[in-house]
C-alpha cells in the first residue's frame, strides 16, 4: 500500500472545500523537504544535527530542547523542475546535469489523474504507475466484464486486449510560466484578507483560461502557489485521456502483506501496474521523451532520483501552527478516518455478497491506509524532538531575519501574528473535531442526509436531489451514525443541535431512525416522494435544516482566520524567500518536483534492513505466515502474505535471487506513489510505492537518518513480466 491511496484524501478534500474549511491532504503550507546529503559512496558529509533522544516521552525527556540544532535539509529536498540544485547535486554528488536534462525529467514524468504519479517508459505511450493508483480502474474493469481482476490480474496479450478506462487521464508538464507579478497586482487593491484571497482566485482562473487557450485545444493551465503564495506559477499540462489499462497483478501480489506490511520494511510487495495513452485517432501516443528501464538496476549507494507529484506537506509552518495541528486537526481527522474505517469494516462483514463489495472494499483500503499514515503523522507531532528541532529552524529564521533590515522592517513580527492567530482558532477546537470534512455531499455522510442538504440548498428541485448516488441502507447508517457520534463526543450531549438530531437516542439508534425512515434513502422513494410532493417534512431533510445553519455559524468563524492564516503565511514565505531565495524548496503542492537519494540500507528493531529484498522473501513469508504448522501445503484462509496458486505453480521458474524491493534515502510524501526512480542516465531502476513507518512525521521535517523511500526494483518487474505472465512484448518494449 502507498503513500496516499487516491480515493480517501480526494472524497475528504472536497468535503471540506465544499464547507470552506482546509483540506487534509492540500494542507495550508506547500513544501516538500528533503533529506540531509547521504554519507555513502561520492556523497559528500555535512554535519549532522543533535541526534534524537533515546525517550521521546513528554514525561521522560531526555534531552535539552534548546540544544537541538536544525538540519540542513529539515526542509527537505523536493526541488522544482524550473529551479534545480545545480550546485548542491556538483557539490554533493559530482553530478552536473545540463538544461537538456532537467527538460526530458519533466517531460517523461506524468500525473496520473489527480491523486497519483507515473511516466512514459516505452516508445509506444507505455505509463507506469502503483498497482494501487490503478486499483480503482482495476475494479471498474471488473464491474464491467463480470471479472475479478483483483483476484486474478489483468495482463494484456496484445494491444487489442488492452483495456479502455472511462475517465481515466494522464497529464504531461510541458512548460512553467512564472506569473506572480500578476497575481499580486490583483489582490494589491483589496481591502481585507478574505478580498486579497478572492482577487488571487478571480486572476489564477483569467490566467488559466488565457494560457491554456494559447496553446490550444488538449492543454489546460494550473496555476500553482509556491512557498504559501510566495510564488505563483503556470503549469501547461497536455492531457490524454484514452488511457488504457495493460497489465496489473493479482491484490495479493501488489498488496503483498496486506496492511500490516503497510509503511514497513523489509517489503515484498509488486506495486506496478502498466497503462498505455492513446491519442486522438486511437493510436498509440508515441512520446518525445520516454524512460526506459535499466535492466542492470541499481547498487548500494547509487544516485537516485525520484520524478513525481507530492500531495502536501508543512514543512514551513511556525511551531505554532504544528502544536495546533498536533493538539487538534491530525488527532480529530485521525478520529474521522478511523471510524469511517470501522463503519466500511462493519458493512463489509455482512454483505460479503455485494455486487459493489470491491468498489466499497477499495475505499476500505483507503481509510486504512490513511488511518495508519495519520498514527504516524499525530504520533511525530506529538515527539518533542521533532518539534525541537522545528523550534531551532524557526530560531535560526528568526535570527537570520533580525540581520536583514529591509525584510524585518516589513515582515519582524509575522510569527507572533501566526501564533496570535492559532490561538484564536483553537477557541473553536470543539467544533472543529466535531465538523472535520463535513459538508454538503461529502460521501460520509450518507445518500440520505446529502439528499437532504441538496433538497434545502436547492430549492426543493429536484435535479439536485436525485444526482446523489444511492448507497447501501446499512453503510448509510454505519456512516450517519459516525457523523452523529463526533457531534455528540465533541459538542455534549446538551448542545441544541445534538438535541434536535438526537434528542436521547444514541448516535446509532438516532442514524437508523432517520435513514429507515426518510424516503431519500433510496432513488426509487426518493422519485416517488418528489412526485408526491412530501419530502417537506422529511426527517432527512429536517436533520440538513438542523445541521446548515451550525455549520454556516462555524465557517462563518473560521473562514477570516482561515483567510488571515493564508495571508500571514504568504509573508512568512516572502520573507523566508528574500533571505533564502530558492535554496529551501517549496512545500508539496501536488507539482512536479525532483528528489534525490542514495540506495542505503537503516538500523532497525536492533539490527539492520537489507538495502533490498529477493523472491526468496517473497516465499517465506508465504510459507511461514500462512501454511507453518499446517500438516498440507496449504495457506490458511485470509492469509493478508497468502500467494495464487500462479504463483506456488511458477516458483522453479523464478530466479529467487532477483532484487524485489528496495530502500533509499529521496524525499517523497503522498501523491508521490508510481514516481519513477530513474538513474543519472535517467532509465527507470524501480518505481517508488511506500516509506517506511519512520517516514511517516515527513509531512512535518525530514531526516534521512531512519526515513526511507521504498521501490519496486525494475529488475523485479521485467522477470516477473516475463517469466510469471509470459509478456515477452512489453520486456521488449520496455528495454528498447
Amino acid at each position: 500500500m502507498p503513500f496516499t491511496r487516491p480515493f480517501l484524501f480526494v472524497a475528504l478534500a472536497a468535503a471540506i472545500a465544499a464547507c470552506g474549511g482546509s483540506a487534509p491532504i492540500a494542507d495550508d503550507a506547500d513544501v516538500v523537504p528533503a533529506p540531509a546529503p547521504d554519507t555513502t559512496a561520492s556523497v559528500v558529509e555535512t554535519p549532522a544535527p543533535a541526534p534524537a533522544p533515546a525517550d521521546d516521552d513528554f514525561g521522560g525527556l531526555t534531552f535539552d530542547p534548546d540544544t537541538v540544532q536544525a538540519g540542513r535539509f529539515d526542509n527537505g529536498r523536493m526541488f522544482t523542475l524550473d529551479d534545480p540544485p545545480r550546485e548542491y547535486l556538483a557539490e554533493t554528488y559530482d553530478f552536473r546535469p545540463g538544461d537538456e536534462w532537467f527538460e526530458r525529467a519533466q517531460l517523461g514524468a506524468l500525473r496520473f489523474a489527480t491523486y497519483c504519479s507515473a511516466s512514459f517508459v516505452s516508445p509506444m505511450g507505455l505509463v507506469l504507475t502503483n498497482h494501487h493508483c490503478a486499483r480503482q480502474s482495476v475494479t471498474a474493469a471488473s464491474l464491467e466484464d463480470g471479472v475479478d481482476y483483483n483476484e486474478q490480474g489483468y495482463y494484456a496479450g496484445t494491444m487489442a486486449q488492452e483495456k479502455a478506462i472511462e475517465d481515466l487521464f494522464v497529464e504531461q508538464l510541458v512548460a512553467i510560466v512564472d506569473v506572480t507579478a500578476e497575481v499580486d497586482a490583483a489582490a494589491a487593491e483589496a481591502a481585507s484578507d478574505t478580498e486579497r484571497q478572492q482577487a488571487r482566485a478571480t486572476a489564477t482562473e483569467a490566467i488559466e483560461e488565457r494560457i491554456g487557450g494559447e496553446y490550444g485545444e488538449g492543454f489546460r493551465a494550473q496555476v500553482i502557489s509556491l512557498y504559501s503564495g510566495g510564488q505563483f506559477k503556470a503549469y501547461v499540462f497536455k492531457r490524454y485521456d484514452d488511457v488504457r489499462l495493460v497489465f496489473a497483478p493479482e491484490t495479493a501480489l501488489g498488496y503483498f502483506g496486506g496492511d500490516p506490511d503497510n509503511f514497513t520494511y523489509p517489503r515484498y510487495s509488486l506495486d506496478f501496474a502498466l497503462f498505455r495513452a492513446y491519442d486522438e485517432n486511437g493510436e498509440p501516443v508515441q512520446p518525445e521523451v520516454y524512460f526506459p528501464f535499466d535492466a542492470d538496476g541499481t547498487e548500494p549507494g547509487d544516485l537516485v532520483f525520484v520524478i513525481g507529484n507530492p500531495g502536501s506537506t508543512t514543512r514551513l509552518n511556525t511551531v505554532a501552527e504544528l502544536e495546533y495541528r498536533r493538539d487538534v486537526t491530525e488527532p480529530a481527522l485521525l478520529d474521522f478516518i478511523g471510524s469511517r474505517a470501522d463503519a466500511y469494516r462493519a458493512y463489509l462483514d455482512a454483505h460479503p455478497d455485494d455486487p459493489l463489495y470491491a468498489e466499497y472494499e477499495d475505499t476500505f483500503f483507503s481509510l486504512e491506509n490513511g488511518r495508519k499514515a495519520y498514527t504516524g503523522r499525530v504520533e511525530g507531532l506529538r515527539d518533542p524532538y521533532i518539534i525541537a528541532r522545528r523550534a531551532a529552524a524557526e530560531r535560526e529564521y528568526l535570527n537570520d531575519l533580525a540581520q536583514n533590515t529591509e525584510a524585518n522592517a516589513t515582515y519582524g513580527d509575522v510569527v507572533e501574528r501566526i501564533a496570535a492567530n492559532r490561538d484564536r482558532v483553537r477557541q473553536l477546537a470543539a467544533q472543529t473535531r466535531a465538523f472535520t470534512a463535513f459538508g454538503p455531499g461529502s460521501p460520509y455522510n450518507g445518500t440520505a442526509l446529502n439528499r437532504g442538504f441538496a433538497y434545502v440548498l436547492g430549492g426543493g428541485e429536484a435535479e439536485p436531489v436525485t444526482s446523489v448516488e444511492d448507497q447501501p441502507v446499512e453503510l448509510q447508517i454505519n456512516l450517519l451514525a459516525a457523523r452523529y457520534q463526533d457531534l455528540y463526543d465533541n459538542l455534549g450531549a446538551d448542545d441544541p443541535l445534538v438535541q434536535a438530531l438526537m434528542g436521547m437516542r444514541t448516535p446509532k439508534a438516532a442514524a437508523r431512525l432517520l435513514v429507515e425512515g426518510s424516503a431519500l434513502a433510496t432513488a426509487e422513494q426518493t422519485a416517488a416522494a418528489l412526485d408526491a410532493g412530501t419530502l417537506a417534512d422529511d426527517p432527512a431533510v429536517a436533520a440538513a435544516q438542523a445541521l446548515l445553519p451550525a455549520l454556516q455559524a462555524y465557517f462563518g468563524e473560521i473562514q477570516p482566520l482561515s483567510a488571515e492564516l493564508s495571508e500571514l503565511q504568504s509573508d512568512l514565505a516572502r520573507s523566508r524567500f528574500e533571505i533564502y531565495g530558492t535554496a529551501t524548496p517549496p512545500d508539496a503542492t501536488f507539482s512536479l518536483r525532483i528528489s534525490d537519494g542514495v540506495v542505503k540500507s537503516y538500523p532497525y528493531n536492533g539490527t539492520v534492513t537489507p538495502p533490498y529484498t529477493t523472491f526468496y522473501g517473497l516465499y517465506d513469508r508465504h510459507y511461514s505466515h500462512c501454511v507453518a504448522g499446517a500438516e498440507e501445503d496449504e495457506a490458511a484462509e485470509d492469509c493478508a502474505w497468502a500467494l495464487p496458486e500462479r504463483w506456488l505453480e511458477k516458483r522453479g521458474e523464478i530466479t529467487l535471487s532477483t532484487p524485489y524491493n528496495f530502500v533509499s534515502t529521496n524525499d517523497i510524501i503522498g501523491g508521490n506513489s508510481g514516481s519513477p526512480v530513474v538513474d543519472r542516465d535517467l532509465e527507470v531502476v524501480g518505481i517508488a510505492f511506500d516509506g517506511n513507518i519512520q517516514s511517516l512525521p515527513g509531512n512535518y521535517i525530514f531526516d534521512d537518518t531512519l526515513n526511507r523511500t521504498v521501490s519496486v526494483d525494475v529488475r523485479a518487474m521485467l522477470m516477473v513480466l516475463g517469466d510469471v505472465y509470459n509478456l515477452d512484448h512489453l520486456v521488449d518494449e520496455l528495454t528498447d
